[in-house]
């Protein structure tokens, strides 16, 4: 199930951080429910692409140690029983959060059409990563029904494009590329001016979000551009990012990036007292 990578799943927060809702206790209910329904989700798309893959999995140097199926620990059957319950609660959430689980439902669909295919073809992999991203921020939108601005919908993307791209990096530099096949079409040069394009459009688009719709939030645009560079030394300095979840949990200057990013925009959007 992967719990350590539910940490992606805290892009739904971001609408409630933005619209200045985290005061109302329904949104506040209905976003978290959200973000629970997307770690379900997400951990039930592990479990598919882990029965997918336990073959070519118990062949890997590493992954034949730490993916329950491929390693043993966790038997065919067993894994197949938890799939069906995960997606057993997905269906029980549609009647706490109908518009949720239909963007959980297109979520689900990509992944599995990128588990069963898409994942060989080069380019559409990175896209389908990040539309996964931009899907969790629409999800806690629609959780707390407010409108998502269009330049938060492409700092998104453009952000989950540079992770997703750094971490083909990493892969192809770091690893055995017989892992993963789409890696064969790559080279080290070629993702990395995909994470400079994204990067670079990750802060222009959030800067113009900024100035746009919440001109007061300026003052975080400073902790964007420091994370994204205090990442990239990560990549470089410490042969890390092949896993952005471990990245950030790994490094206290990036948490701290990020609590002071949360810290800041929750202050400036605080709602002024009635």
């Amino acid at each position: 199930m992967r719990p350590r990578q539910w940490v992606k799943n805290g892009f739904v927060l971001a609408p409630l951080v933005f619209s200045g809702a985290f005061l109302d206790s329904s949104a506040v209910f209905n976003v978290l429910m959200a973000v629970l329904l997307f770690c379900v989700a997400s951990s039930a798309t592990y479990i598919l692409n882990d029965i997918r893959d336990v073959e070519q999995d118990r062949k890997h140097p590493k992954k034949c140690k730490i993916r329950p199926l491929a390693s043993g620990i966790v038997e065919f059957p067993q894994a197949v029983s938890l799939l069906i319950a995960l997606y057993g609660i997905l269906i029980a959430g549609y009647f706490f959060e109908p518009g949720v689980i239909y963007i959980i439902l297109a979520y689900l669909l990509l992944n599995i059409a990128y588990t069963f295919g898409l994942k060989h073809q080069p380019v559409i992999d990175i896209f389908i990563i990040a539309i996964g991203f931009v899907l969790r921020v629409y999800a806690g939108a629609v959780a707390i029904s407010v409108p998502v601005s269009a330049w938060m919908f492409a700092t998104t993307f453009c952000l989950a494009l540079f992770l997703a791209a750094i971490k083909r990096r990493q892969e192809l530099a770091l690893t055995d590329q017989s892992g993963r096949k789409v890696l064969e079409y790559y080279s080290v040069t070629l993702v990395e001016r995909y994470a400079e394009m994204a990067a670079t459009g990750a802060l222009i688009f959030y800067s113009l979000f900024v100035m746009s719709a919440r001109p007061e939030m300026v003052a975080t645009i400073p902790f964007v551009l420091f994370g994204l560079f205090r990442y990239w030394f990560i990549v470089e300095s410490q042969d890390a990012g092949e896993s952005p979840t471990d990245v950030l949990l790994s490094d206290w200057q990036l948490i701290i990036t990020v609590v002071l990013w949360i810290v800041v925009a929750a202050w400036i959007t605080w709602p002024a007292p009635g």
